[in-house]
């Protein structure tokens, strides 16, 4: 199973007036963390491939805020492959402080040509990332 660990603290830009964090950075700190995690495997969001562009345009993209974040906090992602399809990734994010969790956010990803010239195109996941990333084991009732 692989899974990325990846730290971020709460600057004042990340709130709203409530002192909160406000809900759209939870997306922003998501793919942040997504970006990290494929550095961390030598590649980036946009990478050459058999004479293409490739990308990942988001299928699907959800959070679950379970405790409020504030200002100042550090905060810890955790990424995990949930699922590899063919053409798609699906990973899992738990985001904590100090062990408590704040929030979990799921993004369905499809490998993309970016750049051929009749449109966007979906391709099989390329072996040099797919080889990498193992989902994590189902658990019972998720079959």
């Amino acid at each position: 199973m692989y899974q990325f660990t990846t730290g971020r603290r709460i600057e004042f830009a990340d709130t709203d007036l409530s002192g909160l964090v406000h809900f759209s950075k939870y997306f922003v700190f998501m793919e942040t963390a997504e970006h990290e995690m494929l550095r961390s495997l030598g590649v980036t969001i946009h990478t050459r491939y058999e004479g293409f562009e490739i990308g990942w345009p988001r299928r699907a993209v959800s959070c679950e805020y379970v405790s409020p974040l504030r200002f100042g906090d550090q905060l810890e992602i955790t990424v995990q492959v949930e699922r590899k399809g063919r053409t798609t990734m699906t990973y899992g994010f738990t985001f904590e402080v100090e062990g408590r969790v704040a929030a979990r956010g799921r993004i369905t990803a499809i490998c993309c040509v970016l750049d051929d010239p009749t449109g966007l195109r979906a391709i099989p996941l390329p072996p040099f990332i797919a080889d990498q990333l193992e989902p994590a084991p189902l658990e019972a009732g998720d079959g």
